[in-house]
């Protein structure tokens, strides 16, 4: 049978293959990012944190290592049920679609490894940047972290397969309509599986088209995770800071 599906981040992002094909994922590059970022921005440890589209929750978790208090939120409900694992009294997770607003406001909220331009509906990306502003207590801060793709596009690397856990995964990219898009396909137990990940190519200036039409100030921009300044060309990161 082959599964396929249009909101493909609701489907896709609460099966098993999706933390298997992603299991390898950089933690010490994300620490090391949390470590940049809370100290670049001063963040005080009674300051509260939204990690908002937090999958399985390795930034919340690290972040509440470093004593803050957070609150992660998915759509995913695979995900936040496994997070939930990991709650204790400065730590909590909830099932939240990122294009309404919270119950919660918050000192800051991330929206980290790039988290966003998931829809097909151009002003559900705009929703999500009110929600954020929304969810922000006065003077509060947000970041994104987002692909740059500019970047992303002129290294795309078409077509790849990878073995993992015996299943062999057929991954092609390509940009179609104004969307980043990566087919995976592969083959379990008899049964033949298809899934979409698209993702909006949202460059810096629709970026700021967002934040003028939500009332928020752009701040700062840097292009990795070291927070070094972002270029165009060269970066393969857009983090953006905002309030």
């Amino acid at each position: 049978m082959s599964k396929e599906t249009t909101k493909w981040y609701a489907e896709w992002f609460n099966t098993p293959y999706y933390h298997s094909l992603y299991k390898n994922r950089d933690d010490s590059e994300a620490k090391k990012f949390m470590d940049n970022l809370t100290q670049h921005l001063s963040l005080q440890k009674e300051e509260t944190i939204m990690d908002l589209a937090c999958g399985k929750g390795r930034h919340s978790r690290y972040l509440n290592s470093l004593g803050y208090q957070v609150t992660g939120v998915d759509l995913s409900q695979n995900s936040i049920a496994f997070a939930k694992e990991f709650e204790n009294e400065r730590l909590h997770f909830a099932v939240h679609d990122m294009t309404h607003v919270y119950h919660q406001q918050f000192n800051v909220i991330v929206n980290l490894f790039t988290s966003f331009g998931y829809f097909e509906k151009e002003e559900d990306n705009l929703n999500t940047i009110k929600a954020i502003k929304a969810n922000l207590k006065q003077n509060g801060i947000g970041v994104i972290d987002f692909m740059n793709v500019d970047y992303v596009i002129d290294n795309l690397v078409p077509s790849e397969s990878k073995v993992i856990e015996g299943i062999t995964y057929n991954i092609n990219r390509f940009v179609e309509d104004d969307f980043i898009t990566k087919e995976i396909k592969f083959i379990d137990q008899g049964d033949t599986f298809t899934f979409f990940e698209r993702v909006k190519a949202i460059d810096l200036n629709q970026f700021k088209a967002y934040f003028k039409a939500a009332g928020l100030t752009l701040l700062e921009i840097y292009g990795d995770y070291n927070l070094t300044k972002f270029n165009r060309n060269s970066s393969p990161r857009l983090i953006m800071i905002f309030q």
